[in-house]
């Protein structure tokens, strides 16, 4: 097969919604950029990272004979008013971002596929065995900095990736990740209330909020890192607002990233949430991941640490909930109170 034209693949890019693509190629990873990271115990209990290591490391076992790895960003970065100060992660508040980007790739694909008939692909949005910001810092789309998010240089961290594999090589491709903007500057670094951010772009996710909120749902959080849940519920954004380079995020326009109505709820609202409620607001979104108690245990915990005497009812009433994970929390809560 000839050399697919780059420019042509960016008006499909283009076309589908994406706001920059980039193009590397597909020559296996060196394992240390994944071994070292969990053989230190960084990435908790998530085991997935390393049941299918030789994948993440190597594309050509997910697609035989691969060529290029194609990676996408989309610009999340929205600040409607009604969601100021919401407990929720920026990425969060809308639309699932799997469904939109994963509708997106797979236009693209399909573009492609009918362009080029016989091409074979493979893609990925963040759940298969993709390590998406290696490959995006390879095709040219930016860096890693020191807080372990992705940064480009027009939208700073507010993006998120999804990756195409082809089996055919395209006319040119990225010469490595940008330059490192990050310096000498170390705010994330400073900024993060519990010490996950540990150098080199490397996040110890057992530290982290994003993982304690998200992932870790059937336990209970560390008393060391629930009492920094200071209006964090689901997800962490402290190490981008802090950064200097999302100083002049770009709004995203499309209604996809729109903001749904949970994004408007308090921390009050999200610990008494009802199944009823819930299964009103959080489906489609990415909440969803935290599951019902997992969701309020996290804004229960932001109660406690934050000693909201004005939710010590509420508290006092999931203290007997039918949930040991939300009974706990409540419990730990109302000691917060009394102290």
């Amino acid at each position: 097969m000839k050399l697919l034209p780059t420019a042509h693949l960016r008006q499909l890019s283009d076309a589908v919604g994406f706001d920059l693509v980039g193009f590397a190629r597909a020559a296996p990873i060196p394992p240390e950029a994944l071994t070292e990271w969990i053989a230190a115990g960084y990435a908790a209990d998530m085991d997935w990272m390393k049941e299918r290591a030789a994948e993440r490391l190597d594309v050509t076992q997910l697609l035989p004979g691969a060529k290029t790895v194609v990676v996408f960003a989309n610009n999340y970065y929205r600040d409607d008013a009604e969601t100021e100060g919401s407990p929720i992660a920026r990425y969060a508040r809308g639309r699932d971002y799997h469904s939109t980007l994963r509708d997106r790739m797979k236009a693209f694909r399909k573009a492609v596929q009918g362009e080029y008939p016989g091409i074979g692909t493979y893609g990925s949005v963040d759940s298969g065995p993709l390590m998406e910001k290696v490959w995006a810092a390879r095709a040219g789309l930016g860096y890693v900095g020191k807080n372990g998010c992705f940064i480009t240089e027009r939208f700073g961290s507010w993006v998120l990736l999804a990756t195409v594999v082809l089996d055919a090589e395209v006319d040119a491709y990225g010469d490595g990740p940008a330059a490192d903007r990050c310096g000498s500057c170390r705010k994330c670094l400073m900024s993060c209330p519990t010490g996950a951010l540990v150098g080199n772009g490397r996040v110890n996710a057992r530290a982290c909020l994003s993982y304690q909120t998200i992932e870790n749902r059937d336990h209970e959080v560390p008393e060391s890192f629930r009492v920094e849940m200071n209006n964090l519920v689901f997800g962490c954004d402290i190490c981008q607002d802090v950064c200097p380079l999302n100083r002049r995020p770009v709004f995203a326009e499309h209604p996809r990233f729109a903001p749904r109505a949970v994004a408007g709820l308090g921390v009050m609202e999200l610990a008494g949430l009802t199944q009823e409620q819930y299964a009103t607001f959080i489906p489609g979104t990415a909440l969803a991941r935290a599951q019902y108690d997992g969701l309020r245990r996290n804004a229960v915990y932001a109660l406690g640490a934050t000693r909201q005497e004005n939710a010590r009812l509420l508290l006092e009433k999931l203290s007997e909930d039918d949930s040991e994970l939300v009974r706990s929390a409540a419990q730990w809560a109302l000691r917060q109170l009394a102290q």
